[in-house]
């Protein structure tokens, strides 16, 4: 819990960002607070004044200032407030709907949770939601896809692991879908669940065409390409990059994380291949302790996966090594450990040797 202002002098920051804030300057407002944040597990913040009534609880004395203190520590905050004061407190540090936290603002009496801040990205329009059934109000929500029963495709993307190159083309994508426009989608795996399940219809028919090759993509014209690759996009091109990608890593003892990093990152490079598209890295267990390597992944934000020798030992691979298999049990670490995180028979790129790294790449289904 954070320490009040004027307290101890510590950081005001936690460690890492927090799940939610809620928000109160009323008696009738941190009555509400209080409810909501045992529901969402979420810190408590109210006036200086309300402090003795509300143990456990962060108090301030002036919201303005202290959200500016607090404000990047969060995902998602819930003020119990007017929203003129609200705007106010958070409008200074708006970064952009890619990095900015969920805002929703209600009255004390939790009639009306308003979606403010973030709605798509950030989830405040779901926060909203969650609010007003706690409340059991009306969650307010203003974005126009919604308002229209029309999938946000940035939403979409996130709901299904999708990572998004290029953020300002979802505005070109929805304004379409607004305007009745047809959007073109080269998805062959169906990442986005846009396709009709098997006897079924498909969730939003008429608003989606779906094509069959790369070939069939028309310039010029709104759509949603979801691959793997690296791609320069049209002008009202969106570009998904799916969790598909899974890295296999074999390397010395000793090695840095900047080896780590560098080979893992001229690999994709050279097969033309988006570091947004990683699944995770893959290695064997005898690993499982190399600093640099845990920390290249931790860098890199992806997890990394350790096999046992069994599980790799019997994995066929397109280039084995007698020394390797010699000192670790298995023909080619990188290589197994690759197929074995994607579950494929295959590799999309096969081992490349960076210094003191091995790097092989398999596509997940």
């Amino acid at each position: 819990m954070f320490e009040p202002e004027g307290g101890a002098g510590r950081d005001p920051l936690p460690p890492e960002r927090l799940a939610t804030a809620v928000y109160a300057l009323t008696p009738a407002g941190a009555r509400l607070g209080r409810a909501l944040a045992r529901e969402l597990g979420a810190a408590l913040f109210v006036t200086r004044r309300l402090e003795p009534d509300y143990p456990g609880a962060t108090a301030f004395d002036a919201l303005v200032p202290f959200v500016g203190t607090v404000f990047a520590a969060y995902r998602r905050h819930v003020f119990v407030a007017a929203a003129g004061i609200v705007v106010r407190a958070v409008a200074a540090h708006l970064r952009g709907k890619g990095q900015d936290p969920a805002v929703v603002v209600l009255d004390q009496r939790g009639r009306f949770a308003v979606s403010l801040v973030s709605g798509h990205l950030g989830g405040a329009n779901a926060l909203a939601r969650e609010v007003a059934a706690i409340t059991a109000g009306t969650a307010v929500v203003t974005t126009a896809t919604d308002t229209e029963d029309l999938p946000a495709l940035d939403v979409l993307a996130a709901e299904r692991g999708l990572a998004i190159a290029n953020l300002g083309a979802v505005k070109a994508v929805n304004i379409a879908l607004l305007a009745g426009d047809p959007v073109q989608v080269l998805d062959p795996h169906d990442w986005l669940g846009l396709r009709a399940a098997p006897g079924g219809e498909e969730p939003w028919p008429g608003h989606f065409v779906h094509l069959p090759e790369p070939g069939a993509w028309r310039p010029g014209l709104p759509g949603v390409r979801v691959t793997e690759r690296v791609t320069e996009p049209g002008e009202q091109e969106l570009v998904l990059h799916p969790p598909c990608l899974a890295v296999g890593v074999g390397c010395r003892r000793g090695v840095t994380a900047g080896e780590v990093g560098a080979a893992v990152q001229a690999t994709l490079a050279g097969a033309g291949l988006s570091p947004l598209a990683v699944l995770g890295l893959a290695s064997i267990g005898l690993k499982r302790d190399e600093a640099g390597l845990l920390e290249a992944a931790a860098q890199m934000g992806k997890a990394i996966l350790f096999y046992e020798t069994g599980d790799l030992k019997d994995i066929p691979v397109p280039n084995p090594s007698a020394r390797v298999e010699h000192e670790t049990g298995v023909p080619g670490v990188c290589e197994a450990a690759a197929m074995k995180l994607a579950g494929a028979t295959e590799l999309l790129v096969h081992k490349t040797r960076c210094g003191n790294v091995t790097v092989a790449v398999a596509l997940a289904g």
